[in-house]
């Protein structure tokens, strides 16, 4: 217990201790935290679905009473229904794909892809910036991981000209819109250097999926990626994960992700609900997406007029403060304004970058933007 106290006294003494909010209650675009009601520049709901309540209502009453609100069992055992099959052949037709598997999350479904995949004698090529998951998933392999430098494709192909050769089954691994920095992978560079060098190339599409691009698919519609993963959890305003690829990739995963075969699937419920608004509901997904990409586009431009530097070219952007009291500081100040946008420390992200991440959605008003850009740099 002494060491658990003092690192909580380090934590704390860092400006990194964190604490689980006391979220009340959420509508469209803002959020009510321990009696305050906030606008909600927090969220990954880009779309703002996951708050409509015409929605909600509108699929309660065409679902009726007759899907259960509970698995109760894990897929490869009596979890299954008809609902997943249904959402899995949704997937993998937006996708471009030969089948889908649901994951319960997007953290398990990059976990379970990359432990399964990468087995011994096998490597792993990851962007420095990928997502914890990814990372997790690397270390849980029996294979080797090599991370190169964050959109560095030239430190890529230096160390799979070094490397490559001495693996069995080799995996390169991005995401295509980075969540902390809101920027974009080369997707086209990626899949070059994945044919040169023999590998697979799986893109976590968790920020991009339904939310950027031409096509709801994210940012790789169309291209020669093998695996895609992404969640619902994001955009869709829903729960839960994918993966598409090829069915031989698929069928593999099904026996060997071990987050997918030991985990109690998610209610039918949910899945329902996700496919629905995949298909019924995918016209109003087009219209909300359309009013985030207007809105991205005007709120990049404001920033250029300002003359604030961000790497992001998408509806995440960072504001990068650096020290960990300072970035505490500011959110503390926005919150005072009525603003909901939490300061994001390590080992969320490097050392000395803590920023703001302000998360644009569909519900959101420029002139609310810019109001935060005007207490942020005042």
């Amino acid at each position: 217990m002494d060491k658990i106290r003092e690192e909580l006294e380090k934590l704390k003494a860092n400006n990194q201790l964190r604490q689980i909010p006391n979220i009340e209650s959420k509508s469209d675009g803002k959020i009510v935290v321990n009696g305050t009601e906030y606008i909600n520049f927090a969220s990954n709901d880009y779309l703002g679905i996951s708050t409509k309540e015409d929605l909600r209502n509108d699929f309660l009453k065409r679902i009726g009473d007759k899907i259960l609100l509970s698995s109760a069992s894990a897929r490869l055992l009596t979890g299954s229904s008809p609902e997943y099959n249904a959402l899995e052949t949704t997937v993998a037709n937006i996708q471009s794909k030969e089948k889908a598997l649901i994951f319960n999350s997007g953290y398990q479904a990059n976990l379970g892809v990359v432990s399964a995949l990468a087995g011994k004698g096998d490597v792993v090529f990851s962007d420095k910036l990928n997502h914890a998951s990814i990372i997790d998933g690397m270390q849980l392999s029996k294979g080797e991981f090599f991370r190169y430098k964050h959109l560095d494709y030239d430190n890529l192909e230096k160390l799979l000209a070094e490397k490559r050769e001495n693996y069995k089954r080799a995996l390169i691994i991005s995401e295509s819109v980075f969540s902390m920095d809101g920027d974009v992978a080369d997707i086209d560079r990626l899949i070059e250097l994945k044919n040169k060098y023999n590998c697979l190339l799986m893109v976590d599409e968790a920020h991009a999926f339904c939310s950027y691009g031409d096509n709801l698919a994210g940012v790789c519609y169309g291209k020669d990626v093998d695996i895609i993963t992404a969640t619902f959890g994001k955009a869709v305003g829903s729960y839960g994960a994918f993966c598409a690829s090829n069915s031989e990739i698929i069928n593999y995963l099904v026996n060997k992700a071990r987050s997918f075969i030991f985990s109690t699937s998610i209610p039918p419920m949910n899945i329902a609900w996700s496919n629905w608004l995949l298909t019924e509901k995918i016209d109003y997904i087009k219209a909300q997406k359309q009013k985030l990409t207007h809105l991205v586009k005007a709120a990049h431009a404001l920033l250029k007029l300002r003359g604030i530097e961000t790497p992001s070219s998408t509806h995440i952007i960072p504001i990068l403060i650096g020290t960990n009291e300072d970035s505490v500081k500011i959110s503390e100040k926005l919150n005072s304004l009525g603003y909901y946008i939490p300061a994001i420390r390590p080992p969320t992200v490097p050392e000395g970058s803590s920023r703001l991440r302000i998360s644009l959605s569909a519900d959101h008003k420029l002139a609310e933007f810019e109001k935060v850009l005007d207490a942020i740099y005042s």
